[in-house]
């Protein structure tokens, strides 16, 4: 699958939130949540998920509509 959306460090949304939002829209488990959202906040950045660029542009879109800094990108 060629390409991913990341999800941006920023200084806003609280890392309780941030793993919130990865349960709501992807339906990870706690656990996967949280070590995205960690990876986030000491990485800067995560790739969240992964499928075809017009997956990818809704995930990016829906979590704007979150408040989360996400983009898209080809992978590799």
């Amino acid at each position: 699958m060629p390409w991913v959306t990341i999800v941006w460090n920023d200084p806003v949304n609280l890392m309780s939130y941030v793993t919130y939002v990865f349960q709501s829209v992807f339906g990870y488990a706690r656990e996967k949540a949280e070590k995205l959202m960690l990876d986030v906040h000491q990485k800067g950045r995560a790739v969240v998920s992964s499928g075809t660029r017009e997956e990818m542009e809704r995930d990016v879109q829906t979590l704007h509509s979150y408040g989360l800094w996400a983009t898209l990108q080809k992978d590799g």
